[in-house]
């Protein structure tokens, strides 16, 4: 079916960079949930980088963005390059979750401090 995560999302959203593949007709998104939800901060965070490379483009919905970013921050809370990154992607998609932007940023401003308080 799919070699991998960012397969299986380019054929159901598309890519802006390359074709989509193409998948049976029994493909469904839940399937997608369901690998998106398993996998590891890798491969959640290569499809997000192939797929949407600039932050502001790419065809991923924004709630397949919000819950990769969610996912790979589970896999790795203390970093601070990744929380502002999933900050940034927030920001793009808001302004109903600047609030959550916004403190992310704040942790990793904290996490930043407490590391070079060292």
């Amino acid at each position: 079916m799919h070699s991998n995560l960012t397969e299986h999302a380019r054929c159901l959203y598309g890519d802006e960079y390359r074709p989509a593949s193409q998948c049976g007709p029994d493909h469904h998104e839940h399937y997608f949930v369901e690998e998106l939800t398993f996998a590891d901060a890798e491969a959640i965070l290569a499809m997000l980088r192939e797929l949407c490379p600039n932050l502001v483009d790419g065809l991923l919905p924004v709630w397949v963005r919000n819950l990769a970013y969610r996912l790979v921050l589970l896999q790795r809370p203390n970093q601070p390059a990744l929380m502002r990154e999933a900050a940034d992607s927030l920001y793009m998609h808001g302004p109903d979750w600047d609030d959550l932007a916004a403190e992310l940023r704040s942790q990793a401003d904290a996490l930043e401090g407490r590391d070079q308080g060292r």
